[in-house]
């Protein structure tokens, strides 16, 4: 019985500006129409049927719960994280789970932000550990290198304990570029793709061995964990104080019963945007793009467009991604600094590395339109049958106006509805809802003025998505 365990924690910072803080990479489509988790998803899904146990941040929850849907699974259990603890306390929470129920299945653990080439050789791999899986090995997966690699740490190979398993020798920090050459010649190292193969009580006996405060405070955060909508929300108080510490330090180098399976799979975490261009379909020019874009004497680049058209002219190893509120220029050489830049933006209190200009939430979308001093103005679209929280605001009145759809509003204890062309107006302080009891989505335009227009200035007193 193997079950999936799906790590979709991560802030997302150095796909900047398509990935964002409340919307990192994992859940973008960067390689065609489904999302990094939409194809995770389906890919352990080749392997196993069973409900697959997911991990994400508590900020990202609604994004995870929406695309774990579009793939057709309706009985994922997804824990979330109040805060990040790195990998190993978030593999015991979901072992925890598995086993919470009596039984004692093989977990195979990965990322929803990696991408793999060729599926059918990643299964191939997975059968390849499964008997050491069975017998208490922990099994990871030793990814055959294509080049000297400075980005990935590597695993060295020991003696074969069986057939397509090796004992591992060591783990290796990421190296200069001298010794991922000498890595690579040797034929004896591997990159670490952070993909790992166990049963889930020989996972806690490890933890219990070589990092029992981990596990410790793990088992009392998920003692007290709550089932609120489609998801474990896990103890606050306790899951903070656990030691943050990935998997790989906290066990697989202390254990004896480590092992690994080569994998030549195409693999990659897209760890970059030259890690992507990498992967993308390319031109006779060795061009990678996506959206409306027109190139004219471009070599060895990439070039995004996510809302406009964007023509590069006689550029070569140029990374240009366009949103619709910032734009990245980048040689392709220095895109590893694209993490140092969301952190000066972050310094400089810019909220560009935190929102897209367009904001998913549980009930649809809103995109901001124009903002300047007292007023902001936003598209808003609410899905069918779905509501905004019954809620008031401090320091800010609104104007609805319906584009398309039906609107149900509340103001206080009056319930009006609005169709296209019609409005109301909500004033400072006044208790008010909206909800879209139609069939197609309600779009309407919202003018805010005010002396703050924050989006923490809600107080919440209803609300189906519970978010209060």
């Amino acid at each position: 019985m193997i079950v999936p365990v799906v790590m979709a924690g991560g802030s997302g910072t150095r796909l900047w500006p398509l990935s964002r803080k409340l919307y990192p990479k994992q859940f973008l489509s960067l390689l065609g129409e489904k999302t990094m988790l939409e194809l995770t998803l389906e890919r352990v899904r080749s392997i196993t049927q069973l409900p697959p146990i997911l991990i994400c941040n508590e900020e990202h929850r609604f994004l995870a719960a929406e695309q774990v849907r579009r793939v057709g699974v309706d009985d994922a259990s997804i824990i979330l994280e109040p805060c990040g603890r790195n990998t190993a306390p978030a593999i015991a929470l979901a072992a925890l789970r598995a086993v919470s129920n009596g039984e004692d299945p093989l977990l195979l653990v990965v990322a929803a932000d990696h991408f793999i080439e060729k599926p059918e050789a990643f299964v191939q791999a997975v059968g390849t550990a499964i008997n050491a899986a069975k017998k208490g090995d922990l099994v990871t997966f030793g990814v055959v290198p294509s080049k000297p690699e400075t980005g990935y740490g590597y695993i060295q190979k020991s003696h074969q304990t069986g057939q397509g398993i090796w004992k591992i020798a060591r783990f290796c920090e990421k190296p200069d570029i001298k010794d991922a050459r000498e890595y690579v010649a040797s034929g004896e190292y591997f990159w670490n793709s952070g993909i790992f193969f166990f049963r889930a009580s020989a996972y806690l006996e490890a933890l219990k061995t070589y990092a029992p405060d981990i596990l410790e405070y793990c088992q009392a955060a998920f003692a007290l964990a709550t089932n609120d909508l489609d998801f474990i929300r896990i103890d606050k108080d306790a899951f903070a104080n656990c030691p943050e510490n990935s998997i790989d330090y906290a066990v697989m180098e202390h254990t004896e019963r480590g092992a690994m399976v080569p994998l030549d799979a195409g693999w990659t975490d897209i760890g970059s945007w030259a890690s992507l261009w990498e992967v993308m379909a390319q031109d006779n020019k060795g061009n990678g793009s996506q959206g409306d874009v027109f190139l004219l004497d471009t070599v060895n680049s990439l070039v995004y467009a996510n809302n406009r058209l964007v023509v590069a002219l006689g550029v070569e190893n140029l990374i240009l991604v366009e949103t619709k509120d910032a734009v990245l220029v980048a040689d392709k050489a220095k895109v590893q600094d694209v993490k140092e830049a969301v952190r000066l933006l972050d310094d400089e209190g810019r909220q560009e590395h935190i929102l897209h200009r367009e904001v998913y939430r549980p009930w649809g979308k809103y995109d901001a339109i124009d903002e300047g001093n007292r007023y902001q103005v936003k598209r808003i679209t609410v899905q069918p049958g779905a509501a905004l929280s019954l809620q008031l605001h401090h320091h800010r009145a609104e104007h609805w106006i319906v584009v398309s759809g039906t609107a149900e509003v509340r103001l206080g204890d009056q319930i009006t509805f609005l169709t296209e062309n019609e409005s109301t107006y909500i004033p400072v302080g006044q208790i008010h809802s909206l909800k879209n009891p139609g069939k197609v989505p309600l779009e309407l335009i919202e003018v805010q003025s005010g002396t703050y227009l924050g989006e923490d200035d809600i107080v919440r007193f209803d609300d189906q998505y519970g978010r209060l």
